[in-house]
């Protein structure tokens, strides 16, 4: 039987950490560039267009392939979802962000997120690996929702 944390799996759980810790420097700067451009979808254009300036040359440098374009069309439709969700996550975050405070609009999308990853473990959705969503899984997202209500609560809606 193997320990259910491993040096490889920290690694992976500090990176993933860090990564979220970029997120609400993401939620911030781009309501302040909705600010500036006048309207929250010219943010998500410029938030969306930085992105692809930024993964370009990074494409370049890892020598990475050029994209099997005949197996992309043959995706299932669901497949192509996350620019539709990137266009939703980014434009909520700079709207809401400025009303709900970086704390109350993080703990709400990570809650979100939470709930529908359970989900989709659970159910092996989306070509993903089923993971049960026993006792202690259910237990961490009560607790995660649990202290979304605690943030909101203890927050003030301007």
């Amino acid at each position: 039987m193997s320990s259910p944390i491993s040096y490889a799996g920290a690694g992976l759980a500090l990176a993933a950490v860090v990564a979220g810790a970029l997120v609400p420097f993401q939620a911030g700067s781009n309501a302040a560039l909705g600010r500036a451009l006048g309207h929250p979808l010219w943010a998500t254009v410029a938030s969306l267009l930085v992105s692809l300036l930024v993964v370009l040359p990074v494409i370049v440098a890892m020598r990475a392939p050029s994209p099997s374009l005949g197996q992309a069309g043959a995706l299932p439709i669901w497949a192509w979802f996350g620019g539709v969700a990137g266009v939703i996550y980014i434009t909520s975050a700079l709207m809401l962000t400025p009303r709900l405070g970086a704390t109350s609009f993080i703990v709400c999308i990570v809650a979100g997120q939470m709930i529908t990853s359970l989900l989709i473990d659970h159910f092996g959705l989306m070509g993903l690996p089923v993971k049960e969503a026993n006792l202690g899984r259910i237990g961490g997202v009560l607790t995660i929702l649990a202290g979304m209500v605690m943030v909101q609560w203890s927050s003030t809606v301007r």
